[in-house]
């Protein structure tokens, strides 16, 4: 759901240009080339790369590495073109028949057509390739955190609109547009949440003042699915709409109503929601309320912590700060863990959460709310809890004061949990210019079928007394 404090903000992709080009029309797309091309590799984002016969490059949906076809130019640009195929002449063995029928006119998934294995290797390689970019060698062997390709993702938000001739639509965004497509399931969506897409549309499109009606949000947790209504303005007919059908799907259903200042109110009993993360022994309770930054799939993230676990080892008795903590995905298990944890955020309420979750799990955390793009309150934090291990997990724009700051006052670890293969390569460059070292690589496939990727970097710093992992005194 949309994130309060640790949001994680819109990004053009990479590998489309800002730079203005000439919308050719659908209806002729005109054929790139003179004749068939081939596709040399992906770009970041997922599209094929060619090249015409008079070197001019193109970038093209839905093409794979190796494939020869034809290409249909929908935007010409100065230094480049961006098409679709028009004629496949040879495919990849790396092509797949999509599994979802929305596939190609729903902007969620871009990668459906090739094989979700090589759909990892390619997530591999745009990390290796962002960090090569930086000067930086990786360390050998990533680790891939992956698992199931369909029924993964436990939220999602759908647009709803009226067009012109009134009728009704409940969907996601077509790629690159602000064009809904309507969606009655979805394969990626945990079962409970893809089920109810057909009924709602069916509720939406009953409504008295469906313009009334922004967007919704669906969440899965422990205590049930729940539903948050965007309403911009009180109708009376249509609130009892939404609370039969609620009643009738057993769903915990929650408005953020009006336009300017929405506010959040519970239509049912408000629900004490939460779910579960590991911890080096049993499971713990991280609780959480609408608006709160949840990672989308449960069992990656789920393996992003248990690496975490693994990777920085023993950790009784360390001073760890957690930055950008949000509701204390890393501090709750760190802590349990038997670290002495200092988790900081920037959103008061989520500094509130986190605090509620350590006493609800028994845990001592002691917790900060600061501003983290200031490079002073970092260092002041540093400073004063002379930390041993540092864990990162920014939004999207990375964490460039911090790093910067930590180049300055190093610590002997540095966990960077990252969004962003960009921006954290970034990063990484200055922090390596810096003295540290990347020890341990990973890549999160958090959202398969997608050209998203997260991954986690540990950094080690020789020149702060504390020697490297596995090395002993003697060794």
């Amino acid at each position: 759901m949309a994130g309060l404090g640790k949001r994680r903000p819109a990004r053009m992709r990479s590998g489309v240009s800002g730079l203005q080009g000439r919308q050719v029309s659908p209806a002729s797309p005109r054929v790139a080339g003179d004749g068939p091309v081939t596709i040399e590799r992906l770009a970041h984002d997922g599209r094929g790369v060619a090249h015409t016969a008079a070197g001019k490059t193109l970038f093209v949906d839905g093409a794979l590495p190796g494939e020869r076809l034809e290409v249909a130019v929908h935007r010409a640009r100065k230094r480049f073109d961006e098409g679709h195929v028009r004629e496949l002449v040879t495919p990849s063995p790396e092509r797949v028949t999509p599994p979802c029928a929305h596939f190609g006119r729903c902007g969620g998934c871009d990668l459906q057509h090739l094989a979700l294995d090589a759909q990892r290797h390619h997530k591999v390689a745009v990390l290796l390739e962002l960090l090569a970019r930086q000067g930086i060698e990786p360390p050998p062997a990533p680790q891939l955190l992956a698992g199931a390709g369909e029924g993964y993702r436990r939220r999602a938000r759908l647009g709803i609109k009226v067009d012109a001739e009134g009728d009704v639509h409940l969907g996601f965004r077509a790629r690159h547009s602000h064009r809904l497509v309507d969606i009655a399931d979805c394969t990626i969506l945990v079962p409970s949440l893809s089920a109810l897409l057909t009924p709602l549309h069916a509720l939406v499109a009953s409504l008295e003042a469906p313009r009334q009606a922004g967007h919704l949000e669906l969440l899965e947790s422990d205590q049930g699915v729940v539903l948050v209504l965007r309403q911009l303005r009180e109708h009376d007919a249509d609130r009892g709409r939404w609370l039969a059908f609620a009643e009738h799907h057993g769903l915990h259903l929650a408005r953020l109503l009006g336009r300017e200042t929405p506010r959040l109110e519970w239509l049912t009993p408000a629900p004490a929601l939460s779910c579960r993360v590991p911890g080096p022994g049993e499971a713990l309770t991280l609780g959480f309320a609408p608006g709160d930054f949840l990672q989308a799939n449960a069992e990656i993230n789920r393996q992003l912590i248990q690496t975490a676990l693994a990777w920085l080892g023993d950790v009784e008795g360390l001073a760890l700060l957690d930055l950008f903590a949000g509701v204390g995905n890393f501090s709750l298990p760190l802590a349990a863990a038997g670290a002495r944890v200092t988790a900081v955020e920037g959103s008061p309420a989520m500094v509130e959460r986190l605090a509620g979750n350590a006493r609800r799990n028994d845990l001592e955390v002691h917790t900060r709310q600061a501003d983290l793009g200031r490079a002073g309150v970092v260092a002041e934090l540093l400073a004063s809890g002379s930390p041993e291990v540092v864990v990162l997990d920014p939004p999207r724009d990375g964490a460039a004061a911090v790093c910067r700051t930590l180049v300055e006052h190093p610590v002997p670890r540095l966990l960077y949990v990252s969004c962003d293969p960009a921006t954290l390569a970034r990063d990484a460059a200055r922090l390596v210019h810096g003295g540290y070292r990347p020890s341990r690589i990973a890549v999160a496939d958090m959202f398969a079928h997608t050209s998203h990727l997260e991954s986690m970097l540990l950094f080690e710093h020789p020149r702060t007394g504390r020697q490297p992992l596995g090395v002993t005194p003697d060794g």
